[in-house]
């Protein structure tokens, strides 16, 4: 805000008039990528895992063709009350330990993937969960094991 003393002989008055019309609704304005990231504290890999996912929601998306580019460039823009609400509400922090839970848990079952594979109880050509042919990922002797009764 710019302000100026009452009593001031230059008038200023006009330029002071001017800059608040041109900062009304400055407020509502969508926020561009890297103030987000500067804004809340975070990564750009993180604005773009919680945006891919859903936690952060777009307001849209503007392309604009930067001086010296010949392409254009589209990135997604934010509104202002979605982000000060993220930030009100510490969510970054929040997803931050929901990732960190989420990756302990993807490493731990890729490792429990891995020791069925090198056991010989998992075929070595399933790489996801469902990926392969239903038939092909029985485990060995599972007809024997239901035979005895201990699936009832």
């Amino acid at each position: 805000m710019l302000c100026i003393p009452e009593d001031d002989p230059d008038p200023h008055a006009a330029t002071a008039a001017t800059i608040t019309r041109k900062l009304i609704g400055i407020e509502e304005l969508p926020i561009i990528p890297r103030e987000v990231e500067d804004i809340l504290s975070i990564k750009s890999a993180e604005r773009h895992r919680w945006l891919k996912d859903g936690r952060l929601q777009s307001a849209g998306t503007r392309t604009v063709k930067l001086r010296g580019r010949a392409r254009k460039i589209t990135f997604h823009v934010f509104e202002p009350r979605h982000i000060e609400d993220i930030l009100d509400r510490n969510l970054p922090d929040v997803w931050r330990e929901e990732d960190t839970l989420a990756a302990a848990e993807n490493r731990r079952r890729g490792r429990q993937r891995a020791a069925l594979k090198k056991a010989g109880k998992l075929p070595a050509h399933e790489t996801v969960k469902g990926s392969a042919d239903p038939e092909k990922t029985q485990l060995k002797g599972w007809g024997d094991f239901d035979l005895d009764g201990l699936l009832r």
